[in-house]
């Protein structure tokens, strides 16, 4: 789906067989020849080329051949997990980034401090942080993705705006200004859209969670919390959008692409949503970065993506580390970046966005974003119904956030208190 929906934006023209440049020479690694290094990447993460090629450079280097295996997210933890606890586990895996803890907690995972040393001096700290646990890395960041404002040109026009924003309030009187001199919904923005929300709390520093004593505990008491839920009430009203719904019911780029919203907050892909729904809004959509509190920070983000693993029963960690190395290296970093319009784990290498306006939108805001707290206990807490979605709603519909944390702080904790 996914990928049928990047077609749609025309970033499909992009998604050819990657030219073969040559193969990163040098002699094999002592003792690897021979051997089949078994990798797992998951649906639409790589493409077809750029796999080929990558495993013919490690096989000129290693003397190893490399055997891709793609899965399928749906039940990918479940079946994951059964794998790292069997004895012939796949080598290397994509991993979801806010899943990693949760295995390195179970020991599933093999340390990669040494690869982190000789490699990744320069990964972006924000993009790496998913792949630490407990001051350790387990992982390396791979790709990522966040969201950005796509907006209707057309409407923008209409109501005399000629720039986008650069800061969070010319965003909000820009839709004042759709809202008064034009009939269109100025953003639509429902009340469960909880990854925004998220971002909004990165943006303001602050946590989801806290220690209290040896457990983690709701924080959605914060301060820090509350404002990021004010702001984000501020921008809801003046939506039409239900208050008690995601992004997803109804899909917000289906809204959006009846031509009649002035903005939404989402994925870049989800413009391929509007376009199925409205072939002739593709000439009207444009993106920009969310703008923040002032023009020289975006708002935070929430920051979904992949990184790589090495599984800590695997028999060929030396060669799974000689396997990263490549795919992690610039060249194919890169090339995975420009090929799939995915923000790379270093930020010298988002020149391969070049001319993808979605992602070009994104990346400036990769570097302030975040995540959901990158603990093990967190994945009881997204379980509907999500109780930060409650929060949220209960806040829209007039409570304070003091009043609706406190709503849904029993049954945050009991999901933190879960056993993993």
């Amino acid at each position: 789906m996914k990928r049928k929906l990047i077609s749609a934006i025309g970033v499909a023209g992009m998604m050819v067989s990657i030219a073969a440049c040559g193969g990163d020479g040098g002699d094999s690694e002592a003792g690897s020849e021979g051997q089949t290094l078994t990798v797992w990447v998951m649906d639409g993460s790589s493409p077809d080329g750029w796999q080929k090629e990558l495993g013919t450079a490690f096989e000129k280097k290693t003397g190893s051949k490399v055997e891709f295996k793609v899965q399928q997210w749906n039940g990918i933890q479940q079946k994951l997990t059964t794998a790292l606890s069997e004895e012939n586990p796949p080598d290397v895996f994509e991993i979801g980034n806010t899943q990693t803890p949760a295995y390195a907690k179970t020991g599933g995972l093999a340390d990669l401090g040494d690869l982190k040393s000789e490699i990744g001096g320069d990964w972006t700290d924000s993009l790496n942080n998913s792949s630490v646990f407990e001051g350790k890395q387990y992982a390396a960041p791979w790709y990522f993705a966040n969201r950005v404002v796509l907006y209707n040109k057309k409407i923008w026009s209409e109501a005399g705006i000629k720039d986008t924003p650069k800061t969070r309030d010319e965003f909000y009187d820009d839709l004042k200004t759709i809202g008064e001199k034009t009939d269109a919904e100025p953003i639509y923005l429902p009340g469960q859209n909880w990854y925004h929300f998220v971002g909004l709390v990165v943006g303001e520093g602050g946590e989801l969670v806290k220690k209290d004593g040896d457990k983690y505990v709701s924080n959605l008491d914060d301060p820090k919390v509350a404002a990021a839920m004010e702001t984000y009430k501020k921008f809801q009203a003046l939506s039409e959008a239900p208050k008690d719904k995601d992004e997803a019911t109804p899909q917000q780029g289906e809204v959006f692409g009846k031509g009649k919203v002035g903005a939404f907050v989402g994925m870049g892909w989800e413009a391929g949503i509007a376009i199925e729904a409205n072939p002739e809004i593709e000439k009207e959509i444009g993106y920009f970065t969310i703008p923040g509190d002032t023009a020289d920070k975006p708002e935070g983000v929430f920051l979904g993506g992949s990184n790589l693993a090495v599984a800590a029963g695997s028999t060929k960690q030396d060669l799974a580390k000689e396997f990263l190395k490549l795919a992690l290296s610039d060249k194919y970093e890169g090339q995975l970046a420009k090929v799939n319009g995915v923000i790379p784990n270093k930020e010298s290498l988002q020149t391969n966005l070049k001319g993808n306006a979605a992602a070009e939108a994104a990346a400036p805001a990769a570097a302030g974003g975040g995540t959901t707290p990158l603990i093990a206990e967190w994945a009881a807490v997204e379980n509907a119904p999500n109780p930060i979605k409650t929060y949220m709603t209960a806040v829209l519909n007039g409570k304070t956030p003091a009043e609706a944390a406190k709503q849904v702080e029993g049954e945050f904790n009991k999901r933190l208190a879960q056993q993993q």
